[in-house]
Order: structure tokens, then sequence, then C-alpha cells
């Protein structure tokens, strides 16, 4: 690894994307501070069975610490490991000891540029907005919310694991996503239902933790769990590929999921509900489509022929090419800590 600043990068996992959708953006981002010259050390819980659901070896880009997080004593040891790193970063949703995590990282103090990477933001707004108590307003300071250099910072696809299979399509419409109670309305309205009323045309659904008596249509195709380096294959086996929003990211907008990024760079076309600001990250009807009920994807599948198919696909994998790979959001981040870096050694 390159002799430049350092990196205490404090996450969920690295090397195991089980019940972590996370995964492929640290990958990301990490692999790009890399390239830029940073040397990163990424902290991870032995939690969740991720241990032993590894989908990639302690890669040569980053130093992976496992560490054991039984108890808070544990955890604030882990921390303390990263002190001296030129930054500081603690994602949301490590799952294990967040409070704790969040208070140690702070507690380090000394010339370390200090970032929370909220991977989830419009999930942590709904939680402060329920609980006054919540003792993550206590890391805040400042006015309305705290955060003294908020920046967007969104997620991201590595276009070296995400590209066009060139595969024929086995499937009319699939959907990649993990379980969620308010996704699942608008799962049935927008997949489910098209697959009751047009039983010759197949659909997949892929991703953990849906309930055991869901009652699936017959030409629907279920898969448990697909780890990062199947997604390119799963996307390139569909004519179309379904975004579902969770509910707080409607409500928040300017929320784009991952897979929409990893979806485009695979060159399927996507169907997705509307929130504030889609338009933002894709032009509807150029670079994805949108649907509010099963008659409009139904209506997408019978009457976008394979022509306006591969131009809308084209044009929203030349968009995320241009604006939203790994590559663009390591600079990013570079330009965000560059200040505090400067600000704090002199």
């Amino acid at each position: 690894m390159a002799d430049g600043p350092t990196v205490a990068f404090f996450g969920s996992s690295l090397v195991s994307s089980w019940w972590n959708g996370a995964a492929t953006y640290y990958r990301g981002v990490i692999r790009g501070l890399a390239a830029l010259g940073y040397r990163v050390t990424f902290y991870e819980p032995i939690a969740y069975e991720r241990q032993e659901h590894r989908d990639i070896p302690d890669p040569d880009w980053a130093e992976v610490v496992v560490y054991p997080a039984g108890d808070e004593g544990q955890v604030r040891a882990t921390v303390e490991r990263g002190r001296g790193a030129d930054v500081v970063v603690k994602t949301s949703g490590v799952g294990v000891f967040d409070d704790v995590l969040e208070d140690a990282v702070l507690q380090l103090g000394g010339p370390a540029a200090t970032v929370y990477w909220d991977v989830d933001a419009p999930a942590t707004l709904a939680r402060l907005e329920a609980d006054r108590g919540d003792p993550f307003r206590g890391l805040l300071p400042g006015d309305g919310w705290g955060a003294r250099r908020a920046r967007a910072f969104h997620c991201l696809v590595d276009p070296s694991a995400y590209a066009p299979t060139g595969d024929p399509p086995r499937w009319d419409l699939g959907y990649l996503g993990t379980y969620g109670p308010d996704r699942q309305p608008v799962l049935d309205r927008l997949l489910v239902q098209p697959a009751r009323q047009s039983p010759a045309a197949r659909f997949v659904v892929a991703g953990p933790q849906y309930p055991d008596d869901l009652a699936w249509p017959g030409n629907v195709e279920r898969i448990e769990h697909l780890p990062p380096p199947a997604h390119r294959g799963f996307y390139g086996a569909q004519r179309f590929t379904l975004n579902v929003t969770r509910a707080d990211m409607v409500a928040a907008g300017w929320s784009p999921s991952v897979r929409l990024f990893e979806a485009a760079a695979c060159g399927v076309p996507i169907i997705s509900d509307w929130w504030e600001g889609l338009d933002r990250f894709f032009r509807p009807d150029t670079e994805i489509l949108v649907a509010a009920d099963a008659a409009e994807v139904l209506r997408i599948l019978a009457q976008v022929d394979d022509e306006r198919r591969a131009s809308i696909a084209a044009a929203a994998r030349t968009r995320v090419l241009a604006e939203h790979t790994a590559e663009h959001r390591a600079a990013e981040l570079e330009a965000h800590v560059a200040p505090l870096l400067r600000t704090r050694h002199g």
C-alpha cells in the first residue's frame, strides 16, 4: 500500500455482504482511496455470522481488523487502535454498540479529521424524529441536527464488478433486495400483481428475510441470497429490473439506492417507483422508466421493444459511469476531508 494519509474506518463489514448491502460501496470507496494513496484500516465486529459468510478475502488495498464486540470495553479498546490516523470514519449501521462506537470515535480527538458516514440517512432522520432521547442527538453539537459540515455523499457502483454480461434474459422482470414490511406492498403492486396477471411471463425476487408464509405466484422464482459476485449475472439475466424504495427514503427524497446504480451499470433497464429527486439521478423515459401500479408495469413489459429497452439501458449506464462510480466518490470524500486535514495539521 502507498505511504500516504492513514484512515481508520469503522463499519459493518468489508469482507462480507451477509445482511450487509453497504459492503459493495465500502469496497468501492476504499479501493478508490487506496488508488489515491490513502492507507485504510477497516475495523469490523464479529457479528451476524458475517465472518462465516465472507465473499472476498482480505484485500491488498486495505487492512482488515476483525474484533470481538461482546461488551463496551472491547469496542472502546478497538477504537483506541485507530488513534493516530489522519482520518477516522464511523459509518451508520454497524449494528453492534453503534452508540459506543460513535462516542469513542469522537473521544479520540487529536489531529484526525472525524467523519460520520451515514449510509442510510433517511432511516437515521426518521429515528431521530421518533426518539427525542436518542443518544446520537448528544453527539451532534450546534444548530439544527448539529452536523458541522453536512455533505451529500450518495452510494456508488464499482464498474469493474458491475457491467453488461451480454447473456440472453431469463426473466422479464426481477427484483433484488432484502425483505422490508414497508417495501412489500410496493413489491406486491409492481411485481407480484403483474406476475399474477401475466402467467406466461417470468419473474424473480432475490434477497433474504422474506416470511415463509408469503404466497408467491408460480411464475415468480425465489432466490434466498445473492452475494455481490453474483449480482452482475443476476441483472444481466433480466429484460427489466425493478427498483422499490423504502418509505423513509421516499419521505426524505433524494436518496438513490445502490441497486439503481448497480443495475444501470449492468446495462439492464430499470422500472422504479417515484420519489422526489429521482429525476436528478436519471431522466425519466430516457434513462429510467417509472411505474405506479401493475397496469403500468405490464404496459412497459408489453410495449417497450428491444431497441428502446437497449437505448434506455445504454443511457442509464452512460450516466452512472460519468457521475456515480467508486472513483467519483473517493475523489468526493478526499475533497471533503482535505480542508479538515489542512486545518488540523496547519
